[in-house]
């Protein structure tokens, strides 16, 4: 399945719907729009609704029922910061959310482990050798998890 670049925080909760309603999920999404509601415009005057450019910000957080426990956070600046089960993959591409959930939900994301340095990692693979990786902290895996590692 191939996914459409995403140029608005709207068009990629909208790519993301059609993901929840294709995996059966359920879907929450809490919308922050306005410079002075969204997180990363803490600078913003008191009322200010638009950045100085005109441009009205739209920040969404995103949360998929189900397992794994996922959450998207969208950020007006192109993009995202996805949790699976605890792990957190910061500073993804807007246009990479899309095909990061299917690759989660489609079983095509797996948990690789270290004898040494002890530890693990949840890797996920999008199409066109690209790869997001991030270490699991904490001292045991999530039942998703356990059942996604391979050697």
């Amino acid at each position: 399945m191939t996914h459409p670049p995403l140029p608005t925080t709207e068009s990629a909760v909208t790519a993301i719907r059609a993901i929840a309603a294709e995996y059966r999920l359920t879907m929450t999404v809490t919308d922050d729009i306005g410079a002075d509601r969204t997180s990363r415009r803490t600078s913003a005057a008191l009322f200010a609704v638009t950045d100085p450019d005109g441009s009205l910000p739209h920040e969404a957080f995103v949360e998929l029922g189900g397992s794994p426990a996922v959450t998207v956070h969208l950020f007006p600046e192109d993009d995202a910061h996805i949790t699976v089960d605890g792990v957190e993959f910061l500073d993804v591409p807007r246009d990479a959310v899309p095909p990061f959930l299917t690759s989660v939900y489609g079983r095509l994301a797996f948990v690789k482990g270290r004898f040494f340095p002890p530890g693990y990692s949840l890797v996920v693979p999008l199409p066109g050798d690209e790869t997001y990786k991030e270490r699991i902290i904490g001292p045991s895996l999530t039942p998703w998890l356990a059942g996604r590692v391979r050697d």
